[in-house]
């Protein structure tokens, strides 16, 4: 069953890597096959990394956008979530949380583990307002 992305017009997302604008009208694509797929509000900048959820949502989306499985990139995601934990004010379910990316990791389900890492980010946010 084919991927298909209604586009807002001038909407960036990014495909196996490579960065896409929509044109000036709405549009559908339909990915056919399997591809790693971020839209533009699921894309994280590197100044936005500016806190430990964050930080490990980052380094995640770029385990995801990259493909890789291993190697410094993973290292530092490990390191990012190992980050998170030192945190004394995490209750259960944010530790649960961890463990859920960690897993997702572990198994290759990388976009798995960036939604997990987005659910992070929310616990952070409601935690610390």
């Amino acid at each position: 069953m084919p991927l298909k992305l209604s586009l807002k017009p001038g909407e960036t997302f990014v495909v196996n890597g490579a960065v896409v604008r929509n044109g000036e009208r709405r549009g559908v694509l339909l990915l056919e096959t399997q591809a790693r797929v971020l839209r533009d509000k699921d894309i994280m900048l590197p100044e936005e990394a500016n806190s430990p959820a964050r930080e490990a949502y980052f380094a995640v989306m770029q385990l995801y956008l990259t493909g890789e499985d291993s190697g410094p990139r993973y290292d530092a995601a490990i390191d990012s979530l190992a980050q998170v934990l030192t945190d004394d004010s995490l209750n259960d379910e944010e530790r649960e949380g961890v463990l859920a990316v960690s897993r997702a990791m572990a198994s290759g389900d990388l976009y798995r583990a960036l939604g997990a890492s987005r659910k992070l980010i929310a616990a952070e946010t409601a935690r610390t307002a």
